[in-house]
């Protein structure tokens, strides 16, 4: 175990879920460094550790009471340390976190993350999971004007206002806000000054941003007007915002990336209604038939929950059969888990032998969609950005322009490069590439 240091402090950030948790790990961190913390890896040297949870997914609870047991020994041995968990669960538990953990000293919701240093000082309360009325955004210190990695997170958008029947995000993230846009394109010119040269937009509910004129394809053109980015993408959609404007962005904008992730949950109409999703399956259809009109090329990838309560074999059968109608790059399937709080929790739940049986169907699906998108690409060249050294000596790994993780064999391109590649082979989840001359 490393000896612990007491004249610096430390801080070390666990972070789980999604990328927007990445972007709020990011800005805790800056918070916590304005007051002299540096970031560590090494629990044992740590004067903070900070849980940033998830609660999207099954057991998010357990997982995290789980992690803070692990804890104990460390607390026990080192009172001073202070343990605080931030994010969706912190949001969802509140005090019992405490009560059920008492090494834990503070808790802070996603959206008052910006009062984490006065709780740190102990000039706020160890507990904070309001929806405050000031934006955080305002109250967080500009970014460090530190080297970035090419590709960085932008939170554009928080919280929702769909009320899907699975999904805890209203209540852990609140309403619907939208950034304005003013300050986005501040910060975006503030990350591509230090290096970055793609950004992912951000939300809940990304493509219903309303922080300025125009809407969000408006917002994404102004992006596109920025020297020196060169990649934009955003993250996650609802398919009921997908604007005109957005659509004609995606054929307009060069910068803009040709790849969507459009969530649909189901292709059967009856489970979406059950769901609160307010589209039907045809009506997905047409707007995918909209999106490609507007960008042939583009991959799509979306998220579907099996085994939702009342699902018959039919609606998966339903299911199945949007996805061979699309065709999907790539895509996210859970069997469904009942959160506490939201709409379905207290509906019968599908047995969970059927329910694996149509998720292993369902998957081998969509694996076979993939790998054939992936093959396709065999011969063909693409642009990668290059993120990083490969696993292999003389090994450079990028993101081509379809999101596809593509490894090169080249001593030749550098950290931040973009490069045209031509795909040479196809593996189970990245591709082989050659630079071309």
């Amino acid at each position: 175990m490393t000896a612990h240091n007491p004249a610096a402090k430390k801080l070390l950030i666990k972070t789980y879920g999604c990328q927007m948790n990445v972007y709020d790990s990011q800005r805790m961190a800056e918070a916590m460094g304005a007051e002299g913390y540096v970031l560590t890896e090494d629990q044992s040297d740590a004067d903070m550790v900070l849980l940033n949870t998830c609660h999207i997914r099954e057991k998010a609870a357990e997982k995290l009471y789980s992690d803070l047991g692990r804890l104990k020994p460390l607390k026990a041995a080192r009172p001073d340390l202070k343990v605080g968990v931030a994010g969706c669960v912190a949001q969802a538990e509140g005090a019992e976190i405490i009560r059920r953990m008492p090494l834990v000293d503070l808790v802070v919701g996603p959206q008052t993350y910006h009062r984490l240093p006065a709780m740190v000082r102990g000039e706020a309360p160890a507990i904070d999971t309001d929806f405050p009325e000031e934006d955080k955004f305002d109250h967080l210190p500009a970014p460090r004007a530190t080297r970035r990695a090419p590709a960085a997170f932008l939170t554009v958008q928080e919280g929702c206002d769909k009320f899907c029947a699975f999904c805890v995000v209203p209540y852990t993230r609140g309403a619907e806000v939208s950034r304005p846009a003013e300050r986005i394109l501040a910060e975006a010119r503030d990350l591509v000054g230090r290096g970055v040269r793609e950004i992912t937009l951000l939300g809940q509910n990304v493509n219903g941003w309303h922080g300025g004129p125009g809407g969000f394809g408006a917002l994404i053109r102004a992006l596109g007007e920025i020297d020196g980015l060169l990649r934009i993408r955003y993250t996650t959609s609802h398919p009921n915002d997908m604007a005109d404007d957005l659509i004609e962005a995606h054929r307009d904008v060069p910068q803009l990336m040709p790849y969507l992730h459009l969530p649909v949950q189901s292709g059967s109409d009856r489970i979406l209604k059950a769901m609160n999703r307010k589209h039907t399956s045809d009506q997905y259809l047409r707007l995918i038939d909209r999106i490609r009109a507007a960008r042939p090329d583009i991959l799509l990838t979306s998220d579907f929950i099996v085994g939702f309560p009342g699902e018959t074999d039919q609606d998966h059968a339903d299911t199945l059969r949007l996805i061979e109608q699309v065709g999907f790059g790539m895509a996210y399937s859970f069997k469904y888990s009942p959160r506490p709080g939201t709409p379905a929790y207290d509906r019968p739940e599908v047995d969970a032998a059927v329910a694996d049986a149509r998720l292993q169907e369902l998957q081998a699906l969509l694996t076979r969609q993939q790998h054939a998108v992936q093959d396709g690409m065999i011969g063909r060249t693409v642009n990668v950005l290059f993120e990083k050294a490969g696993r292999e000596a003389g090994q450079m790994i990028g993101k081509s322009d379809y999101l596809h993780s593509v490894f090169v064999d080249t001593d030749r391109v550098q950290v931040g490069d973009l490069r045209p590649v031509r795909i040479i082979g196809s593996q189970r989840n990245s591709l082989h590439g050659e630079l071309v001359a």
